[in-house]
């Protein structure tokens, strides 16, 4: 069994207001840093064989303090990078709101293809296919993956068994934590969007088979 741990990048200036994608030079704020480094302690005891993270700064900067205290590089994956919006990106959420395409990523995102970039349903295959092959890498390690909310919550949509179409029926803040166990039977949700502590963990790793799946907020 490998142990997944899903984190959010930290905080940037504009988180929640506009499309960034994979545009470069996004990188994290104050309140960021800030949670980057504390993830440290939050994951302190929980061993970790390796870190890995999309190539965008805001992942490898929420990245670099953890690999710092436990002597580890990152490995960067492209396959983890966030949703490629095409012509939506650097565009403002409040200006997308007002088109046609954006009901259509609110009620049926498995429908939707950005204008010059990718579907939902495209990133969700490359996220679970690049996560396979580091689960693949590491069959009885725990891993650290940091990548974004939108890859994220696809990962957590196909692990769970969830339509793509119910996306936005989960929540992935930043720096959160999102556990989950993969072997060759049923993957499990451990813990979905945890921004508290992480100690727990400690005893989910591979020599703990977890009996059941629970997710916890």
């Amino acid at each position: 069994m490998t142990l997944v741990l899903l984190v959010r990048h930290g905080h940037t200036d504009v988180a929640g207001k506009r499309l960034t994608g994979w545009t470069p030079g996004v990188h994290l704020n104050e309140r960021g840093r800030e949670a980057a480094e504390a993830l440290v302690g939050r994951l302190e005891e929980v061993p970790i064989d390796a870190i890995y993270s999309s190539p965008l700064e805001r992942c490898r900067e929420t990245a670099a303090p953890l690999a710092r205290a436990r002597g580890l590089s990152v490995r960067i994956r492209r396959g983890l990078i966030e949703t490629g919006y095409g012509d939506w990106t650097g565009r403002t959420i409040s200006q997308l709101r007002r088109t046609k395409l954006w009901r259509t990523v609110e009620r049926t995102p498995s429908a939707v293809r950005f204008p010059g970039g990718e579907s939902l349903l495209e990133v969700q295959a490359r996220a679970v296919e690049e996560v396979r092959r580091i689960a693949a890498d590491h069959p009885t390690g725990t891993v650290v993956v940091v990548s974004h909310a939108d890859p994220i919550r696809l990962l957590i949509a196909h692990v769970g068994g969830a339509h793509v179409d119910h996306l936005h029926r989960l929540v992935v803040d930043t720096a959160s934590v999102t556990a989950v166990a993969l072997d060759h039977e049923t993957p499990r949700l451990l813990k979905v969007n945890d921004t508290g502590g992480l100690t727990g963990l400690a005893g989910r790793g591979p020599r703990h088979r977890p009996p059941t799946a629970k997710v916890r907020g």
